[in-house]
Formats: structure tokens, C-alpha cells, sequence
């Protein structure tokens, strides 16, 4: 019997568990591991593109975090399609993910912002993200007074248009490199409570 290729680990008939596997697994081996690239289309339907940090996983979805205001933000409140890629290059192994993006709840973005670094904190407030900047130092000035309305042990609260979303998964593929370019794809598509899963040629 021959030895089993790492993509017959996805035996599962849903993808969150192995996802969830080979996430850890990424955690292990890579420093950047939860880097994520987060697709969005604009209104007139062209693909926008941008790294993300995947804060959170489970049966719910994905969940990532920006400034509401952002060019992301902007797109999908008008349209909450997104696509994720998450590629782990030391494991030879990618995950793409597809699916609808819905606001996390206030008390998951309150208790998400208030783990951040303190400086990052600060930094949600001083940055109005995407929008033009005249120089550099209009930023600093702006960190350095929002440094000191909440100078010393005063909390810093989360901004109103500050906040999270989970994408909601409707396609999740596997892939995993393998010799001769024969790679394994693995793809699961949600149909209504369950998932149909079937492989994809290389």
C-alpha cells in the first residue's frame, strides 16, 4: 500500500476542520503564518487586493479587522463578496476561501481592539485609512495628540468606525504542492447545511 500524500489528511467531509489543522500546523512552521490576502471588488466591479491578519476562525467563518472607512471597508458595505488566500510557502500548502462578509459583533471588536498593542490602539484613531495624507508628519502629529488625550493608564476605547468582519465560507480549496507539478486540489462547496466536496486537476 503506498503511503498516503498530505492532502488525504482533508478526509473530513467539511472544511473547517481541516482548515483548522492545517492552520496550526502554519503557526508552527512559519512566522506570518495568519498573513492572509483579502480580495474585494470596488462598485464598478474591478478586484481590489491587500494582506490581512486572519484573527479568528471557526465554524462562523473568518474573521479579519479594519477601519470601516477604509477603501475595504467601503467595498464591502456595497458589495460583501470577499475572497481570501492564505498560502504557507515552507508547508507547500494554500487555502482559498470564498464567501459573504458580516460585521462582527461590538463585544468581539471591543474585546479584539482592547488585546491590540497600545501604540496600534493609538493608531486606529490617528489614521484615517485609505483617504490622502499631505506628508508624514501630519500623521505623527496627529498619533502624538492622540498620545496625549489618552496619555498615562486612560483606556483607549475603540473608534466608532473601527471594527471587524467574518466571511461566511460558500467555497474552501485545498491545495497542496506536489512533484511534477501534480499537484492535489481539494474543494468543498457549501449547498444549503452541507458542504459537497470533490478533487480538482492541478
Amino acid at each position: 500500500m503506498s503511503e498516503p500524500t498530505p492532502i488525504d489528511e482533508v478526509a473530513d467531509a467539511e472544511p473547517l476542520a481541516p482548515f483548522a489543522r492545517w492552520f496550526r500546523l502554519a503557526m508552527q512552521s512559519e512566522p506570518l503564518a495568519e498573513t492572509t490576502m483579502l480580495a474585494t471588488a470596488a462598485a464598478d466591479g474591478r478586484p481590489s487586493l491587500r494582506a490581512v491578519l486572519l484573527k479568528g476562525a471557526d465554524a462562523r467563518g473568518f474573521v479579519f479587522y479594519t477601519n470601516l472607512d477604509s477603501r475595504k471597508g467601503e467595498e464591502l458595505a456595497a458589495n460583501p463578496q470577499a475572497a481570501l488566500c492564505l498560502h504557507w510557502k515552507s508547508l507547500g500548502r494554500q487555502v482559498r476561501i470564498e464567501g459573504v462578509a458580516e460585521p462582527v459583533s461590538a463585544a468581539e471588536a471591543d474585546a479584539y481592539f482592547a488585546s491590540r498593542p497600545r501604540d496600534s490602539r493609538l493608531g486606529a484613531w490617528a489614521s484615517d485609512q485609505s483617504r490622502p495624507l499631505a506628508d508624514r508628519s501630519e500623521l505623527e502629529r496627529r498619533f502624538a495628540a492622540v498620545a496625549a488625550r489618552y496619555a498615562g493608564d486612560a483606556a483607549v476605547p475603540r473608534p466608532a468606525n473601527w471594527s471587524g468582519f467574518r466571511v461566511a465560507p460558500e467555497r474552501v480549496e485545498f491545495w497542496q504542492e506536489r512533484p511534477h507539478r501534480l499537484h492535489d486540489r481539494v474543494l468543498f462547496v457549501r449547498e444549503g447545511a452541507r458542504w459537497r466536496k470533490q478533487r480538482l486537476f492541478p
